[in-house]
């Protein structure tokens, strides 16, 4: 098999994995108590704050650990929708972003809340100046995804980050998707709140974190102790803390991801030379994620030809989606033909991937293409 899905999850990094050993056995204390091996899980916690927040360009104050990116996005919406709900209850997202973000949306607009989704254009991009226009007396929070995780068009979230600081309007981006692919540095860029999922980075599932600016204050989503200077309850996760840390180290170091870009970049000239027009790439050329290839095959569904084709391991969209046989609400929302939209795969290329596997995979979807006209040919004649 061919894995070209590391948008949906990445492996764990073998590093990552070693950085987990030990708190998971003899160093097993609890970073609250302050006998040694609680001393020990509780500067190793304190340890991966200072990494996360260098990946970052942030302070380590400003780090708060999650289970997950979407356990840090609800802390953001729900969070600021609690605290700042005197001021106002409208709230700015685009059309694309990840259900991790539509879906507390929604679930605020049933409990009086009023969210503006703004669209995006044929790149999947949203323009600034809608954001801006949308703006209003009763406005607390935009949030604008950093990446998109389907085409990976990147957005001007510093553009969009100095307008909501203008408005004194709070910015949240969910960068899941860009954290460790491209440079993020919050000590240039405005943003209030940014959200990290470590599963996209090569540590395991089920760690996350949420960068919070300081001096900005929001009701904790988990309510109980006081951990993570009281903005989220429960014990510390520090094995799966410590892998992230090691995965932010980690990603510094591959940065800016050169190696992705080109492997990318041959896998859709293999395409485009087996396929010239037939194949149709969806999002922005230039400004995307060094990592993810969005493309349709014309006149086919690309859920079939992934079903057709076992081997090749990559997404129709969003792994969320992966069941579904309707065209992506993305690629929907930036005005992709319906029998274009139809056929579009994701493939997201990794720290692992090789351009033998890219030739093989190319070879696997022209046998495919190849019989499946054959069989076309004889049924018509």
């Amino acid at each position: 098999m061919v894995y070209l899905d590391y948008n949906a999850t990445t492996p764990v990094d073998e590093t990552v994995f070693q950085a987990m050993l030990p708190f998971l056995k003899q160093e097993f204390g609890n970073p609250s108590n302050r006998y040694p091996i609680g001393n020990t899980a509780k500067q190793a916690v304190e340890k991966v704050r200072e990494q996360v927040a260098t990946l970052l360009n942030a302070k380590a104050a400003e780090i708060t650990f999650t289970a997950s990116g979407s356990e840090s996005n609800n802390t953001v919406l729900k969070g600021v929708a609690y605290s700042y709900k005197n001021q106002g209850k409208h709230m700015i997202t685009s059309e694309i972003e990840h259900p991790a973000i539509l879906e507390p949306l929604t679930f605020l607009e049933k409990n009086g809340y009023e969210v503006t989704y703004v669209p995006v254009d044929k790149k999947g991009t949203v323009d600034p100046l809608d954001v801006k226009n949308a703006i209003r007396e009763d406005t607390i929070l935009v949030t604008i995804m950093h990446s998109n995780n389907e085409v990976g068009t990147l957005q001007p979230i510093e553009e969009i980050a100095e307008i909501c600081q203008e408005k004194d309007v709070f910015f949240h981006t969910d960068a899941s998707q860009s954290v460790g692919k491209v440079a993020i540095d919050l000590e240039k860029t405005k943003i209030d709140f940014l959200t990290v999922a470590g599963h996209k980075i090569y540590a395991p599932k089920g760690v996350g974190a949420l960068f919070i600016r300081e001096g900005i204050e929001i009701e904790p989503l988990i309510h109980g102790a006081r951990q993570e200077n009281g903005q989220r309850a429960s014990t510390e996760n520090v094995p799966y803390i410590a892998a992230l840390g090691q995965a932010a180290v980690q990603a510094a170091h591959h940065l800016p991801n050169n190696d992705l870009k080109d492997i990318r970049d041959y896998f859709y000239e293999q395409l485009r030379k087996e396929f010239n027009d037939k194949i149709h790439l969806n999002g922005d050329q230039m400004n995307r994620l060094p990592n993810t290839l969005n493309v349709s095959f014309i006149g086919y569904n690309g859920a079939k030809i992934l079903e057709d084709n076992p081997d090749v391991w990559a997404a129709t969209g969003s792994a969320c989606h992966t069941s579904s046989t309707v065209i992506s609400p993305v690629l929907k929302a930036m005005g992709v033909d319906e029998k274009v939209a139809l056929g579009a795969i994701r493939f997201s290329v990794g720290r692992y991937t090789t351009k033998e596997e890219i030739d093989e995979t190319v070879a696997l979807l022209k046998v495919y293409f190849t019989g499946e006209n054959l069989i076309n040919r004889y049924l018509h004649e």
